[in-house]
């Protein structure tokens, strides 16, 4: 496939500021260029982040650049919390799914959006922060995309900038989306303390050209079967 479902009401589910525009900015602006209303829930502040380039506290800084970047994309509405960068793994899996599905209560969406199970760059919050949004993808009735990486893409970064990341085959993913990037290049420019030069983000970008690859990790009911 090379399209996006026709969701008018989208949310997406992240662990960190940045997520949204590093790993989600091409996907996430390009449902808002469709019409649909997109949301952003996201657990941490970043606070723990060893990039900081620039002065003042990373908590304070990353909140900001989290509200800049979602004006950049089209984004809605932003839900920060403050769960512990780094820690989302040690938390309780209903403590965290409690907030989510009261978000989710307020926004209703058509469909849920995250990086894949793998947590694509291997950061176990992604992981968890996936995990949550399948349960509330389940049990709202609605589908879920997850973002991914080709795994030739991902050898390459984890080849070249000692990385982790985690990729898929071509025939595992479900829809290869060609993107513009404007959006999410200005995005990322609202997140200086993060955006440093030299960043694998900028040799995964330039790896991912103008294609953008998400898996179904659920389907709504009209959707088909998962």
């Amino acid at each position: 496939m090379s399209a996006l479902p026709e969701w008018g009401s989208v949310l997406a589910i992240v662990a960190h500021p940045d997520d949204e525009s590093f790993g989600l900015g091409a996907v996430l602006s390009a449902f808002a260029d469709s019409g649909a209303r997109v949301h952003v829930l996201c657990f941490t502040r970043g606070e723990a982040s060893t990039l900081h380039a620039v002065t003042g506290d990373l908590a304070t800084l990353r909140a900001d650049e989290l509200r800049s970047a979602a004006a950049q994309l089209g984004i809605v509405d932003v839900r920060l919390l403050a769960f512990p960068d780094g820690g989302l793994a040690g938390i309780d899996h209903g403590v965290l799914l409690a907030d989510a599905l009261a978000y989710a209560e307020e926004v209703e969406p058509d469909g849920l959006i995250a990086f894949d199970p793998s947590g694509v760059t291997g950061h176990p919050d992604h992981r968890a922060a996936t995990a949550v949004a399948a349960q509330v993808s389940t049990m709202r009735a609605v589908g879920m995309l997850g973002w991914t990486v080709p795994d030739s893409v991902a050898r390459a970064l984890n080849s070249e900038c000692g990385s982790s990341f985690s990729g898929h085959a071509p025939g595992d993913i479900d829809i290869t989306l060609t993107v513009d990037r404007t959006h999410q290049r200005a995005a990322v420019d609202c997140h200086p303390s993060q955006a440093v030069p030299g960043s694998v983000l900028w040799r995964r970008l330039d790896l991912l050209g103008q294609h953008e690859h998400l898996r179904w990790l659920h389907h709504a009911r009209e959707e088909g079967p998962s």
